[in-house]
């Protein structure tokens, strides 16, 4: 009886086995398409389609070679036993250019392994090969590779009569997957011109990205953020994405019309109305049209769900606002809130409306100074309504207020401002990872156990501020020099493929940093006290996770630096230090700030310097000279903060003119060294 049970084990557990080795196999099974931008190029055909067809120890293998004009190659296998197929066609596929062909009526010899714990397919194959000369005898080998994720395929050919050059390669991804629709935007964002095609546009974003990454937008050269193309490129080449490009307007309405629940109409003589329109759009799956947009939309038979016109005709924007928070605030997310300001008059630029969107988000471009008594009412409620540390995305209205009253009232709720209001392409963004087991990595100089001694000089260096995507990432002269530059740390996780991007394409003088005050942007004193350690917790954790070891601190919420103080209480500072143990130190302010001190080697700098775009370049250097004939004591360490519209020659330039004297330092080594020299006074704000 025992033995019966043993055998019935035992054969379970065969069964089993050949179970899972089967389901191993069938990783393989299916459709995958080429993507030719990583491929060796195909003569003639262009591209490749494989089709796996696995059964037990057998393998159908189709290899179809081009499209219209195409060749078939059909192989039957089986795993570990050669088997014989007639060469039924004279063609060549990888190499139709070269005079060979195959000899019809011939056999080739096929022999299928798997190997790697059946994530590589490795089939030898051998037949007769014809040149000008005659048959040859051939050996190739075909292998076929998984990735760990098994979503990427590569198939490598090596023949025995090949001896140099690259490697026949080609990476295929499974078919159907990676697909995606992209459309230029045109340099062109008044409401009585493109305006109100492009706001449709973008609130079509929202609506396709809804259930995945589908619609991208290249923005122009001019806009704020200025690495779509570059993500775009990155994305095809790197992460294998296959878009296909829309011509206009109509084509993309008819591409994602399953995504459009209907249209909400607004006014082109109150800008307000299509601020009011996009938060409709995300609460009813709506695109937004402007009154001569009605017939494209209808044309699809999408149905009208909301119509401004004329709604709002003499009404102030506290009057408006006032009732569309009656309207639909409630039905709007308490955890993601629109300031769709920036520009204003004639001018709207809604970069971040499609994520707005896809959030459904409240979208307004109140006032946030206290002075502006109604719409700064209507601002704190909308605030004191949302949950703490969620995301104020946008920016504050260039015509009503200051940056600093917008950020100082919204760190007054512990909430993280993520700009701009031309912020592009987070909807479709926010849902493309970082590539499987990718590490974010900073270019870290400090040696361990290396003795960093400051000599009696001036040393420099310099921080890109605000953030990478605005700075001179994509303009002349990264690289050249040691440069750090802020991150935007949420992107770890709002948009993980696109910080891949600039980690990827990251040169050894290129530095990341963390920033602004927190995990995101906020202003540390205008933090409730009893919120400021838990965010400056999540912002040391983000910090970690990006290998991240420099915070900057900046707090305008007494008034910039020239009209107000932007200087930090030791309390405050008391908390970073705590609370962000392994940072090897802290960058403070914009323009030039007076809080410094240092605490076991690790100190906290104030910028001594702030450059400005449009500062010609020997004053500049006038201006760096003379600062170091104040701040005589050696060392000296200036920390200089660039301006994003300055690119990197530019800095170079200004820097090679100063004397010997001058040294331009990485900024972690250049904050080790101040850590241990700290020839500056100790300074903070007191109350």
């Amino acid at each position: 009886m025992k033995t019966i049970h043993i055998s019935i084990m035992c054969a379970l557990l065969l069964l089993i086995s050949l179970s899972l080795a089967a389901q191993d196999h069938n990783s393989l099974q299916g459709n995958w398409t080429l993507v030719p931008q990583k491929s060796s190029e195909i003569d003639l055909y262009g591209t490749l389609q494989l089709d796996f067809q696995l059964n037990a120890d057998e393998i159908r293998l189709i290899q179809q070679w081009g499209r219209g004009r195409s060749f078939n190659d059909t192989l039957l296998l089986k795993t570990d036993k050669a088997v014989e197929q007639v060469i039924a066609d004279r063609v060549f596929p990888t190499n139709v250019f070269m005079g060979l062909m195959m000899p019809v009526g011939a056999k080739r010899s096929l022999k299928a392994s798997w190997q790697q714990k059946d994530l590589k397919l490795v089939v030898d194959e051998s037949f007769p090969l014809r040149g000008s000369q005659g048959a040859v005898p051939v050996q190739v080998q075909h292998t076929y590779t998984l990735s760990p994720q098994e979503d990427i395929l590569t198939y490598t050919i090596n023949r025995t009569s090949r001896k140099s050059g690259p490697p026949i390669q080609y990476v295929l991804k499974r078919t159907g997957s990676r697909i995606a629709w992209t459309m230029e935007l045109e340099d062109d964002w008044a409401i009585d011109s493109k305006l109100p095609e492009q706001a449709m546009l973008i609130s079509l974003q929202g609506l396709a990205n809804a259930e995945g990454p589908n619609l991208y937008f290249i923005y122009p050269k001019t806009w704020d953020f200025r690495f779509t193309p570059n993500v775009f490129d990155f994305l095809q080449n790197e992460r294998h994405y296959t878009f296909t490009k829309l011509r206009n307007a109509e084509q993309a309405l008819n591409t994602f019309r399953n995504a459009i629940k209907g249209y909400v109409v607004w006014d082109k003589e109150v800008r307000t109305s299509l601020i009011v329109a996009f938060t409709v759009a995300g609460l009813e799956q709506a695109v937004v049209v402007s009154e001569e947009l009605i017939p494209l939309v209808e044309k699809l038979g999408v149905p009208l769900v909301e119509d401004f016109r004329g709604k709002f005709t003499g009404q102030t924007d506290a009057q408006i606002y006032s009732w569309a928070i009656d309207q639909y605030w409630d039905r709007c997310s308490k955890e993601y809130i629109v300031w769709m300001g920036g520009e204003h008059g004639t001018i709207m630029k809604p970069g971040v409306a499609d994520w707005g969107i896809t959030k459904k988000a409240f979208f307004n471009d109140l006032s946030t100074k206290e002075t502006d008594s109604e719409e700064y009412a209507l601002a704190n409620r909308l605030l004191a309504d949302m949950k703490p540390l969620s995301y104020v995305f946008g920016w504050h209205s260039y015509k009503k207020d200051k940056e600093r009253d917008h950020v100082k009232l919204t760190s007054s709720y512990a909430l993280r401002v993520e700009g701009l209001h031309t912020l592009p392409n987070m909807s479709f963004s926010s849902q493309v990872p970082a590539s499987p087991g990718f590490v974010f990595k900073n270019n870290h100089n400090l040696v361990p156990g290396k003795t960093y001694k400051p000599k009696k000089k001036v040393y420099i260096s310099c921080i890109q501020t605000d953030c990478l995507g605005l700075g001179a990432w994509t303009q002349p002269g990264r690289g050249e020099i040691p440069y750090a530059w802020e991150v935007t740390m949420n992107w770890s996780w709002l948009a993980p493929a696109m910080m891949e991007y600039f980690y990827s394409q990251a040169t050894p003088n290129d530095y990341f940093i963390g920033s602004l005050g927190g995990p995101g942007y906020m202003y540390p004193k205008a933090i409730p006290p009893h919120y400021l350690p838990q965010i400056v917790d999540i912002a040391y954790d983000l910090m970690q996770k990006l290998d991240l070891n420099v915070f900057e601190i900046m707090d305008y919420s007494e008034g910039a630096t020239v009209e107000g103080n932007s200087d930090l209480t030791r309390e405050v500072v008391n908390t970073y230090y705590e609370r962000m143990p392994g940072a090897i130190g802290f960058a403070n302010g914009y323009a030039p700030s007076y809080t410094f001190t240092a605490k076991d080697g690790r100190p906290l700098l104030s910028f001594d310097y702030y450059l400005s775009p449009s500062r010609p370049e020997a004053d500049a250097v006038a201006d760096l000279l003379e600062l170091a004939a104040i701040n005589a004591e050696r060392p000296y360490f200036l920390l200089m903060h660039v301006r994003q519209w300055s690119d990197i020659t530019r800095v170079k330039s200004i820097l090679d003119k100063l004397p010997a004297e001058f040294e331009l330092v990485p900024l972690d080594i250049f904050l080790k060294m101040a850590g241990q020299k700290p020839t500056f006074e100790e300074r903070f704000l007191e109350r």
